[in-house]
């Protein structure tokens, strides 16, 4: 039998020990829930991570159900039992999708979204969900209808988002692992303010949907946010894998990301970045905290090598912002049309749609060629390099009650956005993303580090991760309550 000792509260376990201590009948899940459930009412409040909470006594009799189910021999998969929360964004079946908007506020969808349906067939149990920005829009965790939600490490401060409410639950152990998204680092930034890991898959790996529009949106994709590397594995070959539904969704079943990781990392080249050869903003300490976590590698025998981005980043950006205003200009655009949801959107999402809609087909078409160059200028540098290092933001937690960063360094940033930009070569090139923790900078606050790695190899930047995760210091801290 499986022998866990530890006197750890159930709650600061990996979700793989969960696992095996509820398959090996060492503890139930009513008594994980139960631990979950009391610490989300102790801690969340001055949170505000989780939301949509269902009532204490639905969840424990599910439990119940759960430790009955495996008296009887039948096992549910590795979640079994195990509570989750989906990000708001995600459809969830009985479950309300409000996507921090006034307007979806009594939303509650019938069916699930494809990954959503796979943690419920692993076994998972939905406690609630993850709060977002109104329709994922922004890198900070504020919406009308729940409020915002507060940094685990600093109450004064922004999450992070638009995953901000995943990452804060699981920093602050209300949840063992946790889904997001991510489009413009709506994943990677929230793990890189939170010190969790975060992981951008490649294109197509998690499948999406279903949705109205199945075949052009090529720029956001799910993925998972754990504390350490095994767990983030694990919970991604859940989501990983083709379904039909999704027709731009990539071969296999997710098999291989439940290998044991290797975490190899002698020998590896990375390419650092930084501030894209002076072109981006920086708030001081945040390249240096970035450059002390890689000063970890390189101590492992990793080569780390100063690069210049060798493109136009200039035009890199406006191929961006020409392809967000255009998506998000088509998937909003019902609400916007309807003067009784427009009254809803926030200014920043009337500015996307508004601009999206005068856009020209020759400018569209000129973005989606500056992207393939994007993407071939990308594969020329992994002919040199294994990986590709950036920071996950290009300032640390900012105050909680504004609702973007205006200036970064006494340069001004001329869109809700633009303060973001650090993430746009990732998400533009497709690419797998992982955000590790880099430390914590000048004034005590938490930086992460995005390893990029080449066209769908997913599985060596997982193994990577799992190398880091081992030799870095920083997840051994945990946050105050």
């Amino acid at each position: 039998m499986l022998n866990i000792a530890t006197d750890r509260p159930l709650t600061d376990w990996s979700a793989l020990d969960l696992s095996r201590a509820i398959h090996s009948r060492q503890v139930s899940c009513v008594e994980v829930m139960a631990a979950y459930l009391d610490r989300i009412e102790r801690v969340n409040p001055g949170l505000n991570a989780l939301v949509s909470l269902r009532p204490r006594e639905e969840l424990l009799a599910e439990a119940a159900d759960a430790d009955a189910a495996l008296a009887h021999g039948q096992d549910r998969g590795w979640l079994h039992g195990i509570p989750q929360a989906p990000k708001d964004l995600s459809e969830t079946a009985g479950i309300a999708t409000v996507k921090g908007s006034a307007a979806l506020r009594n939303n509650i969808p019938k069916s699930d979204a494809i990954h959503v349906e796979r943690l419920r067939n692993a076994g998972a149990i939905f406690i609630g969900k993850t709060n977002t920005p109104e329709f994922g829009l922004g890198s900070h965790t504020y919406n009308p209808v729940f409020g915002t939600t507060l940094n685990a490490w600093d109450r004064m401060r922004s999450a992070g988002g638009s995953s901000g409410g995943a990452a804060a639950a699981l920093a602050a152990r209300l949840l063992p692992v946790a889904d997001g998204s991510d489009m413009m680092g709506s994943l990677r930034n929230p793990a890189g303010w939170n010190n969790i890991y975060g992981f951008r898959p490649s294109f197509g790996r998690v499948p999406r949907g279903p949705a109205p529009e199945m075949f052009l949106q090529q720029l956001s994709t799910d993925g998972p946010m754990a504390r350490n590397m095994a767990d983030l594995s694990m919970l991604f070959a859940t989501q990983a894998g083709h379904d039909p539904r999704d027709p731009l969704s990539l071969c296999g079943d997710g098999a291989e990301f439940r290998d044991t990781l290797a975490g190899t990392l002698k020998g590896k080249r990375i390419g650092w970045l930084g501030d894209l050869g002076g072109h981006l903003a920086t708030e001081p300490g945040v390249l240096a905290t970035c450059e002390a976590a890689l000063a970890l590698c390189q101590a492992q025998g990793c080569v780390v090598e100063p690069l210049a981005p060798g493109f136009d980043m200039n035009q890199l950006w406006d191929c961006w912002i020409t392809l967000r205003s255009f998506l998000v200009s088509g998937s909003l655009g019902a609400v916007y049309d309807n003067p009784r949801s427009r009254e809803y959107l926030k200014p920043e999402a009337v500015w996307e749609i508004e601009r999206g809609r005068a856009l020209s087909p020759a400018q569209v078409q000129a973005a989606f060629t500056q992207r393939s160059a994007w993407y071939r200028h990308v594969l020329d540098l992994f002919t040199r390099y294994d990986f590709l290092a950036l920071p996950t933001a290009q300032l640390f937690p900012f105050d909680a009650a504004l609702h973007w960063p205006r200036e970064i360094a006494g340069r001004s940033m001329d869109t809700y956005h633009r303060w973001m930009e650090v993430v746009i070569p990732a998400s533009l090139a497709g690419l797998p993303a992982l955000a590790v923790p880099a430390g914590f900078g000048p004034t005590g606050l938490p930086m992460g580090l995005q390893i990029m790695g080449p066209p769908r190899a997913d599985r060596a930047v997982l193994d990577f991760g799992h190398g880091y995760d081992l030799i870095q210091p920083f997840t051994a801290q945990t946050c105050a309550d």
